[in-house]
């Protein structure tokens, strides 16, 4: 169950401590032998210690709605609270709770990183071979279980940055936009199942450059997640949706294929991730791409991670999707 596995490592990055260490023992347990509804109570537990319940209150002195939000957060919003006046509408007193406490159900997406040292193969008079690479990936769930499959509907945003800080005036030389909506169907709950996981998606990806720079596509995905005891496996098939007279890239196919594969393991507290692609044209014509991650503990943190990424192939940025790149890239991740 992909779904889970996220969530564990959600959990794990932004609220472990040592005292935790039996429980999430525990709920690993539970997680082994598919007993996917105790765990889910125990990371909660273990997520609700580190929140505190906030109420803003009418100048009567009446409750208004429970927000949780982290301890950290609680003095802030309540040093603000005693310079705000009174506000008499109930509903108006329920959106300033949830500004004050940023509660908007925001969670990390695909991995959230800056690379301050990024060597890529490629190079020319505007564009050096040493640049920062990062990332930012978030998701917003809209909807559980609406077509009664316990499923969840959400929307997901993830941008990529190349930036050559290290050159005169420091220009970002690429930025790659993916808005997406996707559907995550959990699977195989009551017998043991290879499969866990189905995910459906409506996908876009630009660069935001005009004219001959610009790249863009959109795509449908299928994707689907599979465990073998600590290993995870992850096919993704995709059909591109034809953009027509104004296609932009109208040969990107024939270097990014119709879909990719990705292997997932995590081993005590380092997490390995391999991304492959390929066209499958068994010729001359062959194109292909490889990615792989490592991530591990950073000065012993439990929230903050050493990355070290090494990618080879077609496809390493849009503006790049015909050009093949070797890169090595290292830094720090704050999700994975």
């Amino acid at each position: 169950m992909k779904k889970l596995i996220l969530l564990v490592f959600l959990i794990t990055s932004i609220f472990a401590n040592e005292k935790n260490d039996d429980l999430y023992a525990k709920a690993k347990k539970f997680e082994n032998e598919h007993n996917y509804k105790e765990a889910m109570l125990i990371y909660k537990q273990i997520a609700q210690q580190n929140t505190k319940e906030v109420k803003i209150l009418d100048k009567d002195g009446a409750n208004e709605a429970t927000l949780f939000v982290d301890k950290e957060k609680l003095e802030e919003v309540k040093a603000t609270k005693k310079v705000l006046d009174p506000i008499e509408d109930k509903e108006t007193r329920n959106t300033l709770s949830q500004m004050l406490a940023s509660s908007f159900d925001l969670y990390p997406y695909e991995e959230n990183y800056f690379l301050p040292f990024s060597y890529a193969s490629k190079s020319n008079n505007d564009r050096k071979h040493v640049e920062t690479v990062f990332q930012l990936s978030v998701k917003k769930p809209i909807s559980y279980n609406f077509f009664g499959l316990k499923e969840s509907i959400n929307f997901g945003y993830t941008q990529t940055s190349w930036w050559q800080l290290y050159s005169e005036s420091s220009p970002f030389r690429e930025t790659n936009y993916r808005p997406e909506v996707f559907v995550m169907i959990p699977y195989g709950k009551k017998d043991k199942t290879y499969l866990k996981s189905l995910k459906f998606g409506l996908l876009h990806e630009s660069n935001g450059q005009a004219g001959s720079t610009s790249r863009s596509w959109n795509r449908i995905y299928a994707q689907s997640y599979f465990q073998f005891s600590s290993l995870f496996f992850s096919p993704r098939v995709w059909y591109r949706i034809p953009d027509g007279a104004n296609d932009d890239n109208p040969d990107i196919e024939d270097f990014l294929g119709y879909g990719d594969l990705t292997f997932y393991l995590p081993y005590k507290t380092q997490t390995f991730k391999l991304l492959l692609r390929n066209n499958l044209k068994f010729d001359d014509s062959n194109k292909g791409f490889a990615q792989f991650n490592w991530t591990f503990p950073l000065f012993g943190s439990k929230n903050t991670f050493g990355f070290v990424q090494l990618s080879s192939g077609y496809g390493d940025s849009l503006i790049d999707y015909n050009h093949e790149i070797n890169r090595f890239s290292f830094g720090i991740s704050l999700s994975r």
